[in-house]
Formats: C-alpha cells, structure tokens, sequence
C-alpha cells in the first residue's frame, strides 16, 4: 500500500485557496508584527491591513520565521498517521525559516525539506508541481529530489511601479529610490541564486511597462514549459492585472494561466503595484 505524501510549506508560497484545495496543501504561516501585535500571514491579517496601517503611521510590519518548535509540532502532527510530508520554505537567503526547518525535521525520517531558492509563487510553482507528482503516485524523497532538481529552472521576476516600501524596508537606498522615482523608472526585479536582483529597468506608464515586461520575460515561449504561468500581484487594480492575463493567454503558450494576490510578507516589502509573471523554463 503507497504511503500518503502531503505537500506542504510556509505562507509565503502565495498559492490561491483553490489552488491550496487543489492539491490538499498544508501551510505553515510566517508570522507578522504590525503595531505592537503579532498575526499569522494570511490567517488574521491581509496586504490591505497593512496598506492602511502604513498610510496611517508609516510602519511597516516585521516579518519572522516559525521557530524549531513550532516546526517540529507542525511535523510530529501531519506524520502522526504515518504519512510522508516535503515541506517547501522561501529562500535560504531571505530568510531563517528554511535552516530551521532542517533542524526540526532531523528528528523524522518521513520530512523532506525543500529549499526553493525563490519566493512567492516562484516557490508556488515548486509546490504546484509537488502536487502533480504526488498525484502520481511519487513518494516524498522523490518529489523532494525532482523539485530540488527544477529551483534553477524557474523564472520569477516582479515590476515594481514604486520603490517607497523596498526604500523602507531597507532593500533600496535613498539615492537609487530618489533617482528611480525622479526618472520615473520601474524596475524589474528578478530572483537568481536565492538572491533578488534588478534585472531591468523600465520607463512609463505602469500598465504600459507590465505589457512591455511580460514580452521581454515569456519571449516566443521557446525555452518556456508551457504547463503554467502564474500572474502575482500586490494590490494592483483589476483592470491592469486582468489586461497582463489576456496579454499572456492571448500568448497561446500555456496551459493554464493562473492569478495570486500575493500575501503579506512579499506584499511587505515591494508595496502596493507590483505584479510579476512566473513560470517554469525547460
């Protein structure tokens, strides 16, 4: 008889309900300190919490991993019946939550942990891709190996249309957000080694450099796996993210085009208008 394999990881995945249904995925969230409370991203606190709890005081929240213990909780309770689990963190570079996931899940033999080397639905699509294989039938080493194997295939890049929040958040100097902002300029922001970086800066209006954007990243689909592409966004107006989606159908690449608000910790950090398009390279 084929052992369970539950899928699972930390909020920051940025996975729709539907898609958290879907696959039957089972999250652990980051936890948020926003004026001198403590909430659980994407339990009791949304972006739009903290877009107004910013306009109102100019805080930004604080965002910090789960500790070993609550890890090892989380593992010892979704084993407890004999299942296997691989568990997908954000980034070892951009945060703590995946050192101390290998520490809690040396005490099982049936915990995988899976270092995405991204965030948001760049670690998404790991996930996702988790899901199918485990609908195959894979046992959790193997889909753990296999999804190890796709980080450096994945392509997850944003634009962000103002630099205040990465200003603030400590992720820009003064100098590059004033000149940004003087010039108008819209910079993309990519994901390579685990690290963000600027990959390209754009110029105008700000639905205008998206459509700009989405053709510099997807191409002519060549060196694209056509399975899903992922539309991410922090709080950008439906119109805007709805004309990114028919731009990218219109495509005629993907199977499945799929759109994510994403949650409080990327919304923390890049701001209200930021939207990105992610997908898998072959």
């Amino acid at each position: 008889m084929s052992i369970n394999v539950i899928i699972s990881g930390d909020s920051t995945c940025d996975l729709s309900s539907e898609l958290i249904e879907r696959y039957g995925v089972k999250l652990l969230p980051l936890t948020v300190n926003l004026g001198g409370a403590q909430y659980f991203d994407g339990v009791d606190i949304d972006p739009e919490m903290i877009y107004r709890h910013y306009e109102q005081t100019g805080e930004l929240p604080k965002t910090s991993s789960p500790n070993i213990a609550l890890l090892e909780d989380f593992f010892a309770k979704n084993t407890a019946d004999g299942s296997e689990i691989v568990f997908f963190t954000i980034s070892a570079e951009m945060s703590s939550t995946y050192n101390n996931a290998r520490l809690a899940a040396a005490r099982f033999e049936n915990v995988h942990v899976v270092d995405t080397k991204n965030l948001s639905t760049g670690g998404g699509l790991l996930v996702v891709t988790a899901g199918e294989m485990a609908k195959k039938g894979m046992s959790a080493a193997e889909i753990a190996d296999a999804c190890r194997a796709l980080t450096e295939k994945v392509d997850a890049s944003f634009v962000v249309d103002d630099l205040e929040f990465l200003h603030k958040g400590g992720r820009c100097s003064a100098v590059a957000a004033f000149g940004a902002n003087l010039l108008r300029l819209k910079p993309c922001i990519v994901v390579r080694n685990g690290k963000m970086g600027v990959a390209k800066k754009y110029r105008g209006k700000f639905l205008s450099v998206l459509q700009t954007y989405i053709a510099d990243r997807i191409g002519d689909g060549s060196n694209v796996d056509p399975e899903r592409v992922f539309i991410t966004h922090a709080g950008c107006d439906e119109e805007i993210y709805q004309q990114c989606v028919e731009q990218v159908k219109a495509m005629s690449i993907f199977k499945e085009v799929l759109v994510t608000r994403a949650g409080c910790t990327i919304s923390s950090h890049c701001g209200r208008n930021t939207l990105g398009v992610l997908f898998i390279r072959k």
